[in-house]
C-alpha cells in the first residue's frame, strides 16, 4: 500500500512540476527585457547581440527554448545568471541553506508556542488563561511580520542590546553567532504561524474532548494529562499538521520581507533581486525550487497523517 501510494504521488509530483515549469517559463519570457543585452550591456553592437542570441537559442521558437531548458535542468544545468554569469545552481545552493535555517528555526518557535498554549486554552475553556491566549493569538494574527520585525529590532537590538539587529553567519562558521542572529527574524516570522496553529489546535482539541472515548477515559479515573496528551492530542493534531505543513512550504518563498529587514541573504531576497534586474534564469530556477519544496512537503504531511493516526490510510488521504 505504501509503495503504491508513493509511486502515485511521485508521478503526480512530476506532473505538477512539469506544469509549473511551463508556467514559469512562459511568464518569465513575457517580461520585458532582452537577456542578450542584459549580458553584453547597453553599448553592445547589433552584431554581438545577434551572435549571442543565436548562441543562447533565443532565436528558436518558444517551445524549443522550453524543451532545451527542461532537458538542461534534468541534467542539473539551470543556466547562468545574466548579472554575473554564475551558474544558477551554484547560486541556489548558496541561498537554500540560509532560507532553510530561517524556516526551520521559525517553525520550531511556532510549535513551541502554539502547542502548549493551545492545549492550555482548550482545557481551560472560558477561564482567564483561555481569554489571555485568545487575545494573544488574535494579536499575533493581526500583526504584520515586517512591523513586528521592526519592533523586535528596536526593543531587543537597539534599546536592550540583547541581539544583533541584522546579518547572517553560516552555521558551519559559527553556530552560536548564527543562532543568535536568527532569533529575532525567526520570532518575527514564527509569531503569526504560532497564533494560527494555536487557534486551530484549540478548536480541534475542544471538538475531540467531546468524544465518547475521552469521557470514558475520565470515567476510568485517568488523569487529565493522560487523557489530553495520550489520547486527545493525536487526533487534534491532524488539521494542525495540514496548516503547519502548508505554511512551512510558503516560508521558503514567503520570507522576502523578513529576509530584507534582517539582512538575510536567502532565496526570497534572491528572487526579488533577480526580478528587479531581469535575471530570468535565476527567477526560473528559484521559483521551480519553491514549487518542488511545496509538493515534497505536501507528501511529507500526508505520510505524517498515517503516523499520527494509523486509522487514516494513505490511499484515503490522497483522495481527500
Amino acid at each position: 500500500m505504501m509503495v503504491k501510494y508513493l509511486i502515485r504521488r511521485v508521478i503526480l509530483m512530476i506532473a505538477i512540476l512539469l506544469l509549473v515549469s511551463m508556467i514559469i517559463f512562459a511568464l518569465v519570457n513575457i517580461l520585458p527585457g532582452d537577456p542578450a543585452r542584459l549580458m553584453l550591456g547597453q553599448e553592445a553592437s547589433p552584431q554581438a547581440l545577434a551572435a549571442l542570441r543565436e548562441e543562447m537559442g533565443l532565436n528558436d521558437p518558444l517551445y524549443m527554448q522550453y524543451i532545451h531548458w527542461l532537458i538542461n535542468i534534468l541534467h542539473g544545468d539551470f543556466g547562468y545568471s545574466l548579472r554575473d554569469h554564475t551558474p544558477v545552481l551554484d547560486v541556489l545552493l548558496q541561498k537554500i541553506p540560509v532560507t532553510l535555517e530561517l524556516t526551520v528555526f521559525s517553525f520550531i518557535i511556532a510549535l513551541l508556542i502554539a502547542i502548549p498554549v493551545g492545549i492550555l486554552s482548550a482545557t481551560r475553556r472560558g477561564k482567564f488563561s483561555d481569554y489571555v491566549s485568545t487575545f494573544l493569538a488574535l494579536s499575533g494574527i493581526s500583526l504584520p511580520s515586517f512591523w513586528l520585525g521592526i519592533l523586535l529590532i528596536y526593543f531587543f537590538a537597539v534599546k536592550l542590546n540583547w541581539f544583533p539587529p541584522s546579518g547572517y553567519v553560516p552555521l558551519s562558521q559559527n553556530i552560536g553567532q548564527s543562532l543568535l542572529l536568527m532569533v529575532l527574524p525567526a520570532v518575527s516570522l514564527g509569531t503569526r504561524l504560532s497564533a494560527e496553529l494555536m487557534r486551530l489546535l484549540r478548536s480541534s482539541l475542544l471538538e475531540v474532548l467531546q468524544a465518547d472515548y475521552i469521557r470514558t477515559g475520565y470515567a476510568k479515573g485517568l488523569l487529565e494529562r493522560s487523557v489530553v496528551i495520550g489520547h486527545a492530542l493525536k487526533n487534534a493534531l491532524i488539521p494542525v499538521v495540514t496548516v503547519g505543513g502548508m505554511q512551512l512550504a510558503t516560508f521558503f518563498g514567503g520570507a522576502v520581507i523578513t529576509e530584507t529587514i534582517f539582512g538575510i541573504p536567502g532565496v526570497g531576497q534572491l528572487v526579488v533581486n533577480a526580478i528587479l534586474t531581469r535575471d530570468f534564469p535565476v527567477v526560473q530556477g528559484a521559483v521551480l525550487f519553491m514549487a518542488f519544496m511545496v509538493v515534497v512537503i505536501n507528501l511529507i504531511v500526508d505520510i505524517v497523517y498515517s503516523l499520527i493516526d494509523p486509522r487514516i490510510k494513505l490511499g484515503e488521504v490522497s483522495k481527500g
